[in-house]
């Protein structure tokens, strides 16, 4: 084997292996992908709907109101919205949101998802926790009812970009 033959199959090798680092540490701990399975987030994200989620976001920062989150569990993983923050107070009257006593407007829902939004009154969050809510509130098994408060821990990455189906691509904020 040639000398040149040599050396092109080396820088060949040495791109190839740079190009599987790099893939490893983006899957690792940059983005990932998770599939939204059921309708929880109608009309937001679709059951079947491959999203795009950020790691890292949350080792530099805090989740914010209105991030959808991915939160693993034991079982699953869950594709929620975060509507309430530790220290808040959420409560739902007349089919309304309320944080510490003022109406959120949540332009991401459509009329039919705020009418089922069933009352609750008053929770406080402690520190350490956040409460979540499926868009689609009718069915969505949340903070209200079964999924329960969210630890910070749990929260792997927000929802960046719908990937799949390819004709559906948008962001997800």
């Amino acid at each position: 084997m040639s000398q040149h033959v040599r050396k092109e199959a080396w820088e060949w090798l040495k791109a190839i292996a740079i190009a599987f680092i790099l893939a490893f540490v983006i899957r690792n701990f940059v983005f990932a992908t998770s599939i939204v399975e059921g309708t929880s987030m109608d009309p937001t994200l679709e059951d079947g709907e491959r999203v795009m989620y950020n790691k890292m976001i949350y080792m530099v920062g805090e989740p914010e109101r209105g991030d959808i989150v991915i939160i693993q569990r034991p079982s699953k993983n869950y594709v929620k919205r975060v509507v309430g923050l530790p220290g808040d107070t959420i409560q739902v009257k007349e089919h309304q949101l309320y944080v510490n006593g003022q109406r959120v407007k949540e332009d991401y829902l459509n009329q039919h998802a705020i009418q089922q939004t069933s009352d609750f009154p008053p929770r406080s969050i402690p520190e350490g926790h956040y409460f979540v809510m499926g868009d689609n509130r009718d069915i969505s098994k949340d903070s209200r009812n079964g999924l329960g408060l969210v630890k910070r821990e749990e929260m792997i990455g927000r929802s960046e970009l719908v990937i799949y189906p390819f004709e559906d691509w948008h962001m997800t904020r």
